[in-house]
């Protein structure tokens, strides 16, 4: 069960209404990396654990926070946009600074929010549900967790780049300083999944009903010899199951595919017409 109270997790508001910089912002609000993807992907993940316990807890107490940078994202976003100068475009058209912040800023949170924010990227895609995570192998979400809050921390560290706002930076700052901790737990997480589980997900997979003569192979398919440097390439294997190798100088496990011919209700191209061209050669080539 939730409940709403009225007062913000942290302080939201700018110095000055900026409407571009609004439209910047939605980013980190409706983007795939936004706020309200983490908070949908963190819920759903916890309310599709199956038993209760710490790493539940732990998806809805973070999940229920991002609620709280949504509403306080939303806040900002609003704040830059009020005052925002209603000109008409002839008017803009007379005066390059008007038309420049016109050109910047989103109309749609004139005609579209009334002045707010909307569940929406910085260039107007909606959020999709497409952006969120919740597999049910709680190894495997949270390392997207951690993904989505490392993806998320670098694009408000962008953020707090382009605007000299100190209302702005100082609510960006604490955002920066949530995502710090969201990373740090999310691998702290994974880290005791891994001393339980192995890193390999799914851990409970038969190991016997893999090809393991390829399990630790790395396969060169670029020019050179570059990525056989790494550790990736040699060695124990993370997992500390069997030894990384080495091959230069892939070859094909199978054979060159044979497809049969489709049906002729399907009209696929005929075959006559898939010929080489040695079989009709041009008339003028003789």
């Amino acid at each position: 069960m939730f409940y709403h109270v009225r007062e913000l997790q942290y302080r939201s508001k700018p110095d000055c209404p900026d409407p571009v910089y609004a439209r910047k912002l939605q980013e980190v609000l409706g983007g795939q990396f936004g706020e309200i993807s983490v908070a949908l992907q963190y819920l759903f993940q916890g309310w599709n654990t199956r038993g209760d316990g710490k790493y539940r807890d732990l998806l809805m107490d973070t999940g229920t926070e991002e609620l709280a940078h949504i509403e306080m994202l939303a806040t900002m976003i609003a704040r830059l946009l009020d005052g925002a100068p209603d000109v008409e475009l002839d008017e803009a058209a007379q005066n390059p600074v008007v038309a420049a912040i016109l050109g910047g800023s989103n109309p749609q949170h004139a005609i579209v929010s009334g002045l707010g924010a909307m569940p929406a990227d910085s260039v107007g895609n909606r959020w999709t549900a497409d952006y969120i995570i919740a597999s049910g192998n709680l190894l495997a979400d949270f390392r997207a967790n951690l993904n989505a809050e490392s993806q998320g921390r670098l694009q408000v560290c962008r953020l707090y780049e382009m605007t000299d706002d100190r209302g702005v930076k100082d609510m960006l700052s604490w955002l920066i300083a949530r995502d710090t901790m969201h990373q740090n737990q999310w691998l702290a997480a994974i880290r005791e999944l891994e001393s339980k589980e192995n890193i390999v997900v799914p851990s409970t997979f038969p190991r016997n009903l893999e090809k393991q003569e390829v399990a630790y192979t790395l396969f060169n398919f670029s020019d050179g010899n570059a990525s056989a440097e790494g550790r990736w390439a040699h060695g124990p294997s993370m997992d500390g199951c069997g030894m990384f190798n080495y091959v230069e100088h892939p070859v094909p496990f199978g054979k060159r595919p044979k497809l049969r011919p489709a049906p002729p209700y399907i009209y696929n191209t005929p075959l006559f017409a898939m010929r080489n061209s040695d079989d009709f050669p041009d008339p003028s080539m003789k």
